[in-house]
Formats: structure tokens, sequence, C-alpha cells
């Protein structure tokens, strides 16, 4: 089993929502390179980044961040959120 851990991105800070809900949103760290690295040097070997402003506006809010994230660490990161065109990708 691989596990993939990840980072959600609200306003540029890592946050989970309870069941989808951006009413419901719980920031656990405000610098999400940081976590990054957190989860590397933890023995991640893959990380999963979420751009969530995006995925509900369509516009990349927090591209820079997942940039800055993918620069940061040596492990594969895996990003999403607002892609809805071949040139988001």
């Amino acid at each position: 089993m691989d596990l993939f851990p990840a980072i959600d991105l609200r306003d540029g800070r890592c946050v989970r929502l309870a069941q989808g809900d951006f009413g419901r949103e719980t920031v656990y760290g405000t610098d999400p390179v940081q976590r990054a690295l957190a989860f590397e040097a933890g023995g991640a070997q893959w990380l999963h980044v979420v751009d969530l402003d995006a995925a509900r506006t369509g516009k990349a809010g927090n591209r820079a961040v997942v940039a800055d994230i993918a620069a940061a660490v040596r492990i594969p990161v895996q990003a999403g959120g607002g892609v809805r065109a071949e040139a988001d990708a």
C-alpha cells in the first residue's frame, strides 16, 4: 500500500475541510512548505497538494505555493485543484 500525505491549500494556508464543506475548515498550518518538508522528513515518498481555492473558483490562487513546495522537497509532488483545461496543467 502506498500512502500519499496531502496538503490542502486555501488562502496560502494548510487546511482540512469537514466533509468538503468550505464553511467548516480547520487550519493546521500557515507554512505549507514547512509542512511538506515535515512529511518528507517523516518518510513520505510522495506528496499530494490540492489548491482548494482553484478547485472552488477555477482561478489558481495557490499556484506559487505549490511551486514553492515542489522546489523545496526531493520527493515527487502530485498537484490538483482547478485544472479545467490543458493550459492549467
